[in-house]
């Protein structure tokens, strides 16, 4: 016969499951992180789409973007590292795509 546990506080649990149902990935971090990190301007140009072994792809609207953005990259890793609460973010890698919600300039 199992031992019964102690009760847990109701805010332990709910953070337990609420971490169960929902992971969070570093790709979904970078996203809620990127629009104070990067500044509103440049987040309308630019957006994390992807991420693989911490490099992040940022699609950019316009080349001048994507070339903005890897001229930046030293210190946006370090301000989503910062964000996020650990170096996570090794790379970024700026691309000029197509994205939904993208302005073309």
């Amino acid at each position: 016969m199992s031992r019964r546990r102690a009760p847990r506080p109701l805010g332990e649990a709910l953070g337990a499951l609420q971490a169960s149902l929902a992971p969070a990935t570093l790709l979904a971090e970078v996203q809620r992180a990127w629009p104070a990190v990067a500044g509103e301007a440049i987040a309308r140009e630019a957006a994390p789409v992807s991420e693989r072994g911490g490099t992040v792809t940022i699609a950019c609207a316009a080349a001048v973007w994507a070339q903005e953005l890897d001229l930046m990259a030293p210190m946006l890793i370090e301000k989503l590292n910062a964000s996020i609460g650990r170096p996570a973010v090794k790379r970024l890698r700026c691309v000029t795509g197509a994205r939904e919600g993208l302005r073309r300039t």
